[in-house]
């Protein structure tokens, strides 16, 4: 039961954590390098792979944490592990609910749109969702402490959140708070805003002008749609097993315990997102394709800006010749007009 139990969930926990981090790495490497990608559904996307990679990161010291039974890295460590935890639960799911409304503005207020949806504004929104998910990320992190719990054999150090007294009831409050604002309100938002655009999609065959503009419209949409679903599919389990341990008092049990910890490293799949966009998106399977393997146009360009700025002083003198060339041109052209001027004077 609980070898083959932690067995499965460390190797969950380290293809996530490859998989995860090295994608989302790519994600943002992939939007900050190509100029095409900084579109305002690309720069939510980046910062769903900043939180996703953050919390990838902090997988090796839970796995091992796991097996222990014992946290073994110190406070500052489970301080920052603790934070980053909550950091990327509020975070996603802030810059989902943000991708959803900026699609419904997209698909039912397209003019409104042309305003509201530029990459600027994307940005200062995503700042926006930070400092928001600091609302709870900053008091888990000064809250965050390794408890040492002695035994007859070996003391047992944990890392968990110290909560004033009475702390059963501050614990549980902050589980409901957790229940409401980071799944229960954004899901609704969320519901709210896809249910609308159905009726708009069903209603209008044509939303813009070109039926290229109306492809990508659709295929935009339906991308952020497959990711808020995934989202929800792989959160739901944690939060309803967490409020359902705050109201209700279930003794411990290895089952119990199984559990709870699949429960979050199906959370953390969700942090796999990359493989949607590149499933998904055509511009980010070609941009994928491009980084693994540059095609033999892109290197000759790469060769040739390299030969470029060694070659740059060239053009430079060229360009200087010519502008001589002009001016000597329109010397000549003046002297003649004053010459023919002066005839016709003395004439």
């Amino acid at each position: 039961g609980r070898e083959r139990g932690t067995i499965v969930i460390t190797a969950l926990y380290s293809i996530v954590c490859v998989v995860g981090l090295v994608g989302n790495v790519l994600v943002m490497y992939i939007i900050v390098r190509y100029t095409k990608m900084k579109t305002a559904t690309n720069i939510y996307i980046f910062n769903l792979a900043l939180a996703d990679a953050l919390v990838t990161s902090t997988l090796p010291f839970q796995s091992v944490n796991y097996l222990m039974g014992t946290w073994p890295f110190g406070d500052v460590l489970c301080k920052m592990v603790m934070s980053i935890d909550y950091y990327n639960m509020f975070t996603s799911i802030f810059t989902l609910t943000t991708m959803s409304i900026d699609r419904y503005v997209a698909v039912c207020h397209p003019v409104k749109a042309l305003d509201f949806r530029t990459p600027r504004n994307a940005k200062i929104v995503n700042i926006c969702n930070w400092i928001l998910s600091s609302a709870i990320g900053l008091p888990v992190m000064f809250k965050a402490k390794t408890v040492v719990t002695s035994s007859n054999i070996i003391d047992i150090v944990d890392c968990k959140l110290e909560f004033p007294h009475p702390s059963w009831y501050w614990e549980t409050l902050l589980k409901i708070c957790v229940f409401i604002f980071a799944f229960i309100m954004p899901v609704l938002i969320i519901t709210v805003c896809y249910g609308l655009m159905i009726l708009r999609l069903k209603s209008v065959r044509m939303l813009s002008g070109s039926q290229e503009k109306d492809r990508n419209l659709r295929r935009i949409t339906r991308m952020v749609l497959v990711v808020v679903a995934v989202f929800i599919v792989c959160w739901t389990p944690i939060h309803i097993f967490v409020i359902i341990t705050a109201l209700v008092n279930i003794p411990s049990s290895t089952l119990q315990t199984i559990t709870w910890h699949f429960c979050i490293a199906l959370g953390y799949t969700n942090s796999l997102n990359p493989v949607l966009y590149g499933y998904l998106d055509e511009n980010f399977k070609r941009c994928f394709r491009e980084f693994c393997t540059p095609s033999p146009s892109v290197l000759e360009m790469q060769n040739s800006s390299r030969t470029g700025v060694t070659s740059r002083k060239l053009p430079q003198r060229e360009h200087n010749t010519a502008n001589t060339g002009e001016r000597s041109n329109q010397q000549v052209v003046t002297e003649c007009y004053l010459h023919c001027k002066i005839n016709k004077i003395s004439t």
